[in-house]
């Protein structure tokens, strides 16, 4: 079934991720991030609608810190946190092994502080990502950010890393590899501690941001269907990848016009997959579900959206 959607435009575009508050003033607002750096809180029943910071970047992921500040990946300037209130934006890091971040994508926080976060690229920026996925660069990471600011690297040469997720119990991290139609997980805990195995294989298209929601289910957006062209080119030659992308954008291969996410238990089982009308908005690349609803975000609409399972 297909179910309608709501959509609230916000004024900028790009809305790529969606994060809902939780405490005090923000309780049941909806943020989003924008193209042209700006952070925006939707009020719970989306009449209002604030710029309350903007990064002088492109932010993506959002996530909330336990005190109520927004983690915010901004692709072209690292890991940043917002305070809501003020606006005011914090610098956390914007390097890995003293080399700066190509493509800072999306993050999940555990109980303890540590950012658990993908750079999904260290070839081409945000700007150019069809490029990246279409080369099949492989050289996503999945990153560790500890409270005393160390960043280490747990995963490496990932096909294009993207978003990331906790479950509730933290024994394991999970990180969408977006050209792989694959979800990892990485043990922290337990008899498999420090191995990585598939979560989700053979997706029905390219998985996005991901993020627990509060069913405890960890939620994913798949961006676009599976595309068999796109996955031809990737058995062929480097300067055959590289060719394509030199050619004018509008005769690439482009995603499908969709809205579709999905849910999985700790398990790996699929829970539920919606999908949503795609006529006046399309290809969900975030994801938040939130007492029973679910919200979107889009880096190629000037809009959020929302749906019910």
């Amino acid at each position: 079934m297909t179910r309608p959607l709501i959509v609230v435009p916000v004024p900028g575009e790009g809305a790529e991720d969606v994060v809902i508050g939780t405490t005090g003033r923000d309780e049941g607002a909806v943020f989003t991030g924008t193209a042209d750096g700006s952070i925006f809180r939707i009020s719970h029943d989306a009449r209002r609608i604030d710029r309350i910071a903007r990064t002088g970047g492109r932010p993506l992921g959002l996530e909330l810190d336990p005190d109520g500040r927004l983690l915010v990946c901004d692709a072209h300037l690292g890991v940043l946190r917002v305070d809501t209130a003020s606006g005011a934006v914090e610098p956390v890091t914007d390097s890995v092994d003293g080399a700066r971040m190509v493509f800072c994508n999306n993050a999940a926080i555990a109980s303890d502080g540590t950012v658990w976060f993908s750079d999904s690229t260290r070839v081409h920026p945000v700007e150019h990502w069809r490029a990246d996925f279409v080369e099949n660069t492989t050289t996503g990471r999945l990153l560790r950010l500890t409270t005393d600011g160390t960043v280490e690297t747990v995963l490496d040469d990932l096909r294009f890393a993207n978003g990331v997720a906790l479950p509730v119990d933290e024994t394991f991290v999970v990180v969408a590899e977006t050209a792989g139609r694959r979800l990892l997980r990485h043990w922290l805990a337990g008899p498999h501690q420090g191995t990585t195995e598939t979560f989700g294989d053979d997706l029905p298209g390219y998985p996005d941001n991901i993020a627990r929601g509060s069913d405890g289910l960890i939620w994913v957006t798949i961006a676009s269907p599976r595309n068999a062209l796109v996955e031809r080119l990737w058995q062929g030659p480097l300067w055959v990848r590289k060719s394509v992308t030199r050619i004018p954008e509008r005769l690439q291969p482009q995603p499908a016009r969709t809205v579709r996410v999905q849910a999985y238990d700790d398990a790996g089982a699929l829970v539920h997959d919606l999908d949503a009308d795609a006529s006046g908005y399309h290809m969900a690349t975030g994801v938040r579900e939130h007492d029973g609803r679910v919200w979107v975000g889009s880096i190629e609409e000037p809009a959020v959206a929302v749906l019910t399972p």
